[in-house]
């Protein structure tokens, strides 16, 4: 062998070790996470039954999905990998050949009333048939009391206008559950906000609790680097999930649904 050729070796070696340190560092399960969900945040117990009676009429479809960062898409590589424009795209594909539109309404660092001031603009000047709310993860980073009284006559106000609303709640970050029973009592509140008031509840929060305990995916897997936002995967998945409790009609089975997610899966 030339002393070329045994350099030649040296440096294939050196470079398969190298890929395989660096395979060995990529965040468990990143290139097969599957998007899953236990029921409760698969289905809503309150649906909107007037959005799916369009459904089944084949009429135009308009949401408004008013919130913070995390509806705005802070964490994603584009506007197209925010959760409101994959859930266009979820709906459009379960739902072909029909009208639908979902406006992003989100501004970073709003609390509820600085939404709930938006309402008039941003919401009912759209004349939505479905309003999807996220709230609560800036009170909680905050240390502010749970939202609720304003969380309730916004939803009042909401349905009086005659759309429909599901209330989405924070999300399962280091930075939000770094809060501890903060964050627990902002989920309860606004649970019990939206059964008081007979309007859905997308439980986010459970969700991405069941990606990271059920699932054991890292949390490089669906939230960003800042420890708070989701990136493409979690927008991807959480679009997906919200997707199937708002369409779906019938009562899902009582197990986990898997289905695939991510920038690339998610079409």
């Amino acid at each position: 062998m030339t002393a070329g050729a045994g350099l030649s070796s040296r440096a294939v070696c050196g470079l398969a070790l190298t890929s395989a340190i660096f395979l060995t560092t990529l965040p468990a399960r990143a290139q097969d996470a599957q998007c899953a969900a236990p029921l409760q945040a698969r289905a809503l117990e309150h649906a909107p039954t007037h959005f799916r009676e369009r459904i089944a009429k084949g009429l135009p479809l308009k949401i408004v999905a008013i919130g913070s960062s995390s509806t705005s898409g802070a964490g994603a590589s584009s506007p197209a990998m925010t959760y409101p424009a994959r859930l266009e795209a979820e709906l459009k594909a379960r739902l072909p050949g029909r009208p639908i539109t979902v406006l992003n309404k989100g501004i970073g660092g709003e609390e509820a009333p600085q939404m709930v001031a938006r309402f008039d603009a941003d919401v009912f000047d759209e004349a939505p048939d479905l309003v999807l709310w996220q709230v609560g993860s800036n009170s909680v980073l905050r240390d502010h009391p749970a939202p609720g009284e304003t969380i309730r006559q916004g939803v009042e106000r909401l349905k009086a206008s005659g759309t429909e609303v599901i209330l989405i709640n924070p999300q399962y970050a280091p930075k939000i559950i770094a809060k501890g029973a903060e964050v627990d009592r902002a989920v309860d509140t606004i649970t019990a906000t939206a059964r008081d008031l007979e309007v859905g509840v997308f439980d986010r929060f459970v969700a991405m609790r069941y990606w990271r305990e059920a699932e054991h995916l890292p949390f490089e897997q669906f939230v960003n680097a800042d420890g708070l936002h989701m990136n493409d995967w979690g927008y991807g998945c959480i679009a997906r999930l919200l997707a199937t409790a708002i369409v779906d009609d019938a009562q899902p089975p009582a197990t986990t649904a898997k289905v695939s997610a991510g920038p690339t899966a998610v079409k």
